[in-house]
């Protein structure tokens, strides 16, 4: 039979490193987080072979103390915790005192630290067990951490490392997580002698863009909303730029990178009514909460986290991004946010209601380049009488009317019974009228429930069709819950049902088509689910029956109010099913296509 006995202490530290130093990209992750941590200003990491041949990091912080070097290589030593009090109350991004030590136990490590007060730096070795002496080095201030020829002595771990490409591609992510945490530090990047990345201290807009690209900062919503003690801040990208998988997905509590399942569930749900099938988002959130409402020592790599509230804050981290989601179209950027100043993010115009005595001269400047109708003669606001127009339009009208131009534009005509063309001051808008007609009919059919109920329309004609025995059982058993649907069915014969009233919104829609959906719906999820947690998927399906279909020609001013309705409904960039519904091209793309100017 086996005794118990204490391991040696290489052993203990080996089994220590196999939770925290897995691959290269662990063991940068420690040391950036040291340098972080020691208040640096300035941090340049070098890597050769994607980190399995060396990694050096480089940092400008406060530095260790000569008679502390050797120290900050044993276990548990640490400068950062000292009491149970202060384990409950972390704010650095390391505090176990495992790390050094860890990496050193498995590499060739080579520390070199000077306090800016010291007239010069000192170094210490590590070579899996024995530590060297301590001896002068040259280093202006701050540390240098450098590792070498990891999992030396532990040759089955090293199988285990993927390409030096792969292994590279894990550092450059775990670099791009810290400097996102930390826009105000520059950062730089080498890998085999060749310049990856150079980040200057800068806002986190600027650096959200050079970490993540242009593509996806001008097609970001800004986020900032706090309640009791708590704050998110940060860039949501549009639906429209999800992604096949999670890559550019990055929460921070505190300023620590973590993926926390209640945190994923409510982002989810915040883009469940936007987002296609399976795509995922894309977003760089910063969550700050007290820290003692919340355990960072749960996991070996401090990746996952545990929340003291955590029913509250999944419902206010989904209640801030839906509420940035469901922004209408004209006030889907705001600027204004606290550690978000010369965001990146898209400029829309703000769409303020044109007041009779503004909308006159637009009108006009219309009906001049549509001709006179009595539909034109109302593009804009029934309230306004428009005079015939004079031959020619001035100038001074023209430049009025363009300051006054709404965000989605004026129509311009239809293209091929599915696009309307608009133009507004930045060039030409299309828009998918179906898939935006679907949005604007879907918000409305939830506005309506949400406010006791669905309105009705009597049918002139009651729609009638055949049914079977199953329909017939859903119409007579679920009277109540159609009625609060707007719908009112009657049953003529064992066979046959009648829909004799459905919602105002869904007047024009194939009433037989939308009413079969419906009671198949019904039957499927169960009364039960029907208003809560399916409402939204059979609102969605009747909004799809209702919204205009392909083909059919749109007057001037029926293009016109469907583009003034998408300005004023929430979540008027994607349809229920998170496809775009529009999208605009400058007009200096334009002129690049045709060549103009060259």
């Amino acid at each position: 039979m086996a005794t118990i006995k204490h391991l040696p202490e290489l052993l203990i530290n080996q089994i220590a490193a196999g939770e925290v130093v897995e691959r290269p990209a662990a063991v940068l992750k420690e040391l950036l987080e040291n340098s972080v941590d020691a208040g640096a200003n300035k941090i340049s990491v070098q890597l050769q072979q994607g980190g399995m041949k060396q990694i050096r990091v480089t940092d400008d912080g406060g530095g260790i103390r000569k008679d502390e070097l050797v120290l900050a290589l044993t276990r548990h030593s640490t400068s950062k915790i000292s009491t149970l009090d202060d384990l409950q109350n972390i704010t650095s991004l390391g505090f176990r005192g495992e790390a050094l030590a860890s990496i050193a136990s498995v590499s060739h490590l080579l520390l070199v630290s000077r306090k800016v007060e010291l007239d010069h730096a000192w170094q210490v070795r590590m070579d899996g067990q024995s530590i060297s002496q301590l001896e002068p080095a040259s280093l202006a201030m701050g540390t240098t951490v450098e590792v070498k020829d990891l999992f030396f002595n532990i040759p089955a771990r090293r199988k285990f490392l993927k390409t030096e490409a792969t292994e590279f591609a894990h550092c450059d992510e775990v670099f791009k997580r810290i400097a996102l945490a930390q826009p105000n530090i520059e950062f730089s990047l080498l890998h085999n002698g060749k310049a990856r990345h150079q980040f200057h201290g800068e806002e986190l807009s600027s650096r959200v863009m050079a970490v993540l690209g242009e593509s996806f900062a001008t097609t970001s919503l800004a986020v900032d909303e706090k309640s009791t003690g708590i704050r998110l801040y940060g860039v949501v990208a549009l639906p429209a730029y999800s992604r096949a998988s999670r890559d550019t997905q990055y929460f921070f509590v505190n300023n620590r990178f973590v993926r926390d399942k209640l945190i994923a569930h409510a982002l989810r749900e915040a883009y469940r009514d936007v987002l296609h099938l399976d795509r995922h988002p894309s977003f760089v959130l910063f969550l700050e909460m007290d820290p003692e409402a919340v355990d960072v020592n749960v996991h070996p790599t401090k990746i996952e986290v545990r929340f003291r509230d955590a029913r509250a804050l999944h419902q206010f981290i989904f209640h801030a991004i839906n509420k940035a989601l469901a922004s209408p179209q004209n006030d889907i950027v705001n600027k204004e946010q606290s550690g978000m100043e010369s965001s990146p993010l898209p400029n829309y115009p703000k769409h303020q209601v044109m007041q009779p005595s503004k909308t006159a001269q637009p009108a006009a400047f219309y009906q001049t380049l549509f001709g006179e109708n009595k539909d034109t003669q109302h593009a804009l606001s029934q309230e306004v009488i428009v005079e015939k127009p004079a031959t020619t339009i001035d100038e001074t009208i023209i430049n009025e009317v363009a300051q006054d131009i709404p965000p989605m534009g004026f129509a311009l005509g239809q293209l091929h019974g599915i696009y309307i063309l608009a133009q507004n001051n930045n060039g030409l808008v299309v828009v998918d009228m179906h898939a935006a007609h679907e949005r604007i009919m879907y918000e409305r059919l939830k506005s309506a429930l949400d406010n006791d109920g669905i309105s009705m329309q009597s049918l002139l004609i009651p729609a009638t069709f055949n049914a079977d025995n199953l329909d017939v059982v859903t119409v007579e058993e679920n009277h109540a819950v159609l009625q609060q649907l707007g719908f009112e069915f009657a049953v003529l014969s064992p066979t046959t049902l009648a829909v004799r009233a459905v919602p105002v919104t869904l007047q024009h829609a194939d009433i037989i088509k939308l009413a079969q959906d419906l009671l198949r719906e019904i039957r499927d999820y169960g009364v039960s689910k029907i208003l809560t947690s399916k409402r939204n998927e059979v609102l969605s399906t009747m909004a799809c029956h209702g919204a205009i279909r392909a083909n059919r020609k749109l007057t001037i001013v029926e293009m016109n109010a469907l583009l003034r309705d998408m300005e004023m409904t929430e979540r008027a960039d994607q349809c229920n099913h998170g496809r775009p519904t529009w999208f605009e091209t400058s007009l200096a793309d334009l002129d690049k296509l045709f060549m103009r100017g060259k």
